[in-house]
């Protein structure tokens, strides 16, 4: 399928559990997806995603993580580690997806997709390390690209104009 025009919802993944999941279960709402590591020194940004998850859930918000290992190898477990790891230490309940790469020849298409759409400092398209975050609107289109040092919460003003 040719995503370069179109909009998130034509996208698939699997969730960490291993099932498929169509993109599209995730129409008009707000989603801020986020290549996520167990072992990086940004880390504790998952409590904050948490929190944004928790407080924005009810009107329209999903958190999606994506784990990678591309960075430092700081994701090497599998993905029921992972998954243990982040619900256990950070109380993660938005949804964790399968773990992908999002860079390079065998980077997840909405993952390229998402770095097409939105590039990073000085044009590039490249993913430059772990927690960077796309904010995607309602319409399936990505509104702003986060680096890695942004903090959750400093994504609320974004996120509520978003929401609407």
């Amino acid at each position: 399928m040719n995503h370069n025009n179109g909009s998130l919802y034509t996208f698939e993944t699997h969730g960490i559990d291993g099932r498929p999941v169509s993109l599209m279960e995730y129409r008009d709402r707000v989603l801020l997806i986020v290549n996520t590591a167990s072992r990086c020194g940004f880390t504790p940004q998952l409590a904050g995603l948490e929190a944004l998850w928790a407080r924005y859930r009810a009107r329209g918000l999903v958190v999606l993580g994506f784990p990678c290992n591309q960075f430092g190898g700081q994701e090497p477990g599998t993905e029921q580690q992972i998954l243990d790891f982040c619900s256990t230490r950070y109380g993660v309940s938005f949804p964790l997806m399968s773990k992908v790469e999002v860079n390079g020849a065998h980077a997840h298409p909405l993952w390229k997709w998402l770095c097409a759409q939105a590039p990073g400092l000085l044009g590039s398209k490249a993913v430059k390390w772990n927690f960077t975050k796309f904010l995607v609107g309602r319409d399936g289109h990505v509104i702003r690209r986060y680096g890695p040092a942004e903090a959750p919460q400093k994504l609320e003003a974004d996120i509520e104009k978003a929401l609407g």
